[in-house]
């Protein structure tokens, strides 16, 4: 792990710092007095692109910028290899010479203020998640970190910068019934420097041959795994005191109406509200900007810090040209790399190199046809263009394939969907009367459903809409009180920065989820709200009995956006869940837009946004990149063509 940063002028004045672990500033001060000043460092180590220093337990690695004047140096423990401090140092110096390099020539550059925390924090955990620390005997110490490509400066993604605000309803358990997955799960905390307790190390911890657990640990486990604090009576096998009366469901998916008993076992004995944790802030730069008329818009994916990071690698190619035809190809473009400069490209040419982009793309999670399309037209872009003299085709290729894949993803932003709620909510005609936009949120069991509901309100409370929550899924257990506790913390949120206003309409569970939510509309009207989000309950695409249910909620809810929410990972199943849903909604009623989630676990495999899109020609709205409320994106077509390409 990586200990300290300082960013210092050669005179020894520190403009910008960082630290993780308290090191001493005499480390820091031995460094400066043994090279810069005493020249005590060995040649060998001088002469090296990133020369290294040790001190007690300490390596400092350090990079020097004469133009300005600058040294960057990094401070880790020995006992670690680390990789990616030769990068880390390299795009550091980068992005903070283009960002302050006008205060950096000032005469004031000494006092100066640098707010340079997040674009530090971001590079910090791409270059972590992409290479586990090893230590000096070779063991890797940080596998549990997993790589997070889809943030990767060289995948042209944005990083969710280091906010607060995490998602705090992810699940609520309630004793003795099961629950299904739908929201995401919670980060995995960084263990690297923590101490876990004994107990949760039996659930977690490899040892012995191969990885196996001893027997003494399963049983510890098994015995402690899945039981409710204080449920004692469960854990030996005896039915609790009046104990729940059993749901009946009809022929149509739908429950009796509630007879009375209180299913919501989340709520303290003793009857009192719970106290829930402070919700921290998301800061409004890192994930979204404000128009000149007041309008806050989401990012893409594809932000400040890599477009300096690229740029800057564009130079140095400038600078450092060879001539050599085909340099830096990435894996497509190494496909056409036979194919040489100033030739007028034909349809033989680009037989054999377009059938091994298939097979790229299908590994990629594109679906077959999707994959075909998508190389139909590139094939068409490129057959009767001629490539410059020396020059790679990589080039022609990139924009041929940005432009296919652009046909297929359509993307809309998320300024569009204002401009549709405005005009619903204040009509410019006499004749229209306003009413709340109603936006719908469906998709199969475990994709995220409640937990995006969350963020769209979130961005929506930004533009100072009135926003009501209805809780539609009555089927669930838990469904109702994880949107209790989204609605609370969003609620919380709006007044403390005074946007906007978020309430909950719920009526409990063994409802007609279409008559809840023609009600909540209703309700939403009559109390003057802007937007109303309905949450549904997850259902199997190919189950025709629950799906079948979807066509009278469109008719009871009538909303104007339907939103399926469908996961990054899921792969080519894709487009069976999408075709399915989008033709439930009946004759004339089709889905409207997509929100992939999860979609920071997946890495490059992107494939199923370019799937569902060509399925049913239906565009993707946001993109869900982490689990707080700011992190939600709007798509990037060049951010997916750097990903499928590599």
């Amino acid at each position: 792990m990586l200990e300290a940063f300082e960013i210092l002028t050669t005179s020894g004045v520190v403009l910008w710092s960082k630290s993780y672990a308290p090191v001493g500033a005499h480390v820091v001060n031995s460094l400066i007095n043994d090279v810069f000043i005493e020249e005590k460092v060995q040649l060998q180590a001088a002469n090296a692109a990133y020369p290294m220093y040790k001190k007690e337990k300490y390596t400092l690695k350090w990079k020097k910028v004469k133009d300005f004047n600058l040294i960057f140096v990094a401070v880790y423990q020995s006992l670690l290899h680390l990789g990616w401090i030769d990068k880390l140092l390299d795009n550091i110096s980068t992005l903070f010479i283009d960002i302050y390099k006008d205060q950096l020539r000032s005469t004031r550059a000494r006092v100066i203020e640098y707010p340079f925390d997040k674009y530090f924090e971001q590079q910090v955990r791409e270059l972590e998640d992409n290479s586990a620390p090893i230590n000096s005997e070779g063991v890797v110490t940080g596998a549990e970190y997993k790589k997070d490509p889809l943030v990767s400066s060289e995948h042209g993604g944005p990083p969710p910068p280091s906010v607060p605000g995490l998602l705090q309803a992810q699940r609520h358990a309630v004793p003795g019934v099961a629950t299904s997955d739908e929201g995401t799960p919670p980060q995995t905390p960084d263990t690297s420097r923590s101490t876990t307790p004994v107990a949760s190390q039996i659930l977690t911890a490899r040892g012995g041959p191969g990885g196996r657990v001893s027997r003494r640990a399963r049983k510890a486990a098994n015995s402690s795994a899945n039981v409710s604090s204080g449920d004692e009576s469960i854990r030996k096998g005896k039915t609790p005191k009046g104990g729940k009366k059993m749901r009946k469901w009809d022929a149509d998916g739908y429950a009796d109406e509630d007879d009375g008993t209180v299913l919501d076992y989340s709520a303290p004995a003793d009857g009192d509200e719970a106290a829930a944790p402070a919700v921290e802030g998301v800061a409004q730069d890192s994930w979204g900007h404000r128009t000149g008329k007041g309008q806050f818009v989401l990012k893409d994916l594809g932000d400040e810090v890599h477009s300096i990071l690229e740029n800057a690698d564009s130079e140095k190619a400038k600078s450092t040209t060879t001539g050599i035809v085909g340099s830096g190809f990435n894996a497509i473009g190494g496909l056409f790399r036979n194919i040489v400069g100033g030739k007028v490209l034909t349809e033989s040419d680009l037989e054999k190199p377009l059938k091994a982009m298939e097979d790229h793309l299908l590994k990629k999670n594109v679906a077959r046809e999707a994959a075909v399309r998508l190389c139909d037209g590139v094939q068409r872009e490129l057959i009767g263009k001629k490539t410059g003299n020396f020059q790679s085709v990589d080039a022609a290729l990139r924009q041929a394939m940005e432009s296919s894949l652009r046909k297929i993803l359509t993307p809309t932003s998320s300024l569009d969907l204002l401009r549709e709620i405005d005009t619903v909510t204040s009509p410019t005609s006499k004749q229209q009367s306003p009413r709340p936009y109603v936006i719908s949120i469906v998709g199969v069991n475990g994709v995220g459903k409640s937990t995006n509901l969350g963020k769209i309100c979130y961005f929506l409370l930004q533009n100072n809409y009135r926003v009501l929550i209805a809780a539609c899924d009555t089927f669930r257990s838990g469904a109702v009180e994880q949107l209790r506790v989204h609605a609370r913390n969003l609620k919380e949120l709006s007044v403390r920065e005074s946007v906007g206003q978020v309430e909950l309409y719920e009526k409990g569970y063994g409802k007609d989820a279409a008559n809840v939510a023609k009600d909540a509309v209703e309700y939403g009207a009559a109390n003057k709200f802007d937007v109303v989000l309905i949450d549904t309950a997850g259902r199997r695409h190919n189950d025709q009995r629950l799906m079948s249910s979807l066509e009278k909620f469109g008719k009871f809810a009538k909303p104007d956006k339907i939103f399926m929410v469908g996961e990054a990972l899921v792969g080519t199943d894709s487009v069976m869940q999408a075709r399915n849903f989008n033709q439930a909604f009946g004759t004339g009623r089709n889905l409207d837009g997509f929100i992939i989630s999860k979609c920071d676990t997946v890495g490059d495999m992107v494939g199923t946004l370019v799937s569902m899109v060509h399925a049913t020609g239906i565009p993707i709205v946001f993109l869900g990149v982490g689990q707080h409320y700011g992190d939600l994106r709007g798509l990037s077509v060049p951010w997916a063509v750097n990903l499928l390409m590599k």
